[in-house]
């Protein structure tokens, strides 16, 4: 076989290979949800928890401490569910307008429907950042989630 052919095998595998993983990788970074709650526009995580209303029954209440969201810190995160069963939680960490990174952490549960885990915020450029915490619960039916709004903002701003 010359060193051509060999060549071309090899890269043919690779791709293969990347191809494999990719589709093994894709639904981990991109879930298909089957139900997103609204978005409630009242609710500031930096003042209490909020609850979310999913369609088709359950509800989601979320909250973070401490209150202040700072960043590059622990966060203790805490959901209740009622009216649903999860097999599990998730909360993915996204920013409104700018790409922070896959930030998602896996909840444990600890009955009567509670939720809890730990999260720390990654530090922007910006002073103040736009969050959206997406809570995502893995059900027979699929992946519900229900998004909650926040801002973070740097401890050298003075906003």
């Amino acid at each position: 076989m010359s060193s051509r052919y060999l060549g071309a095998l090899i890269v043919l595998l690779l791709l293969g290979g990347v191809t494999l993983v990719l589709y093994d990788v894709w639904p981990l970074l991109f879930p298909r949800i089957v139900a997103v709650a609204p978005l409630v526009p009242t609710c500031d995580l930096r003042h209490g928890d909020c609850t979310a209303i999913l369609p088709g029954g359950g509800k989601v209440r979320f909250g973070i401490e401490p209150r202040s969201i700072p960043v590059l810190q622990p966060l203790a995160l805490a959901a209740r569910v009622e009216g649903l069963e999860p097999r599990s939680v998730a909360v993915d960490f996204a920013g409104t307008d700018m790409n922070m990174g896959y930030n998602r952490v896996a909840l444990e549960p600890i009955g009567g429907g509670g939720w809890k885990g730990q999260a720390t915020l990654p530090v922007c450029v910006r002073s103040r950042m736009n969050w959206e915490a997406r809570v995502m619960l893995q059900t027979d039916a699929g992946i519900m989630a229900a998004p909650f709004r926040f801002d973070t903002i740097s401890s050298s701003s003075s906003e």
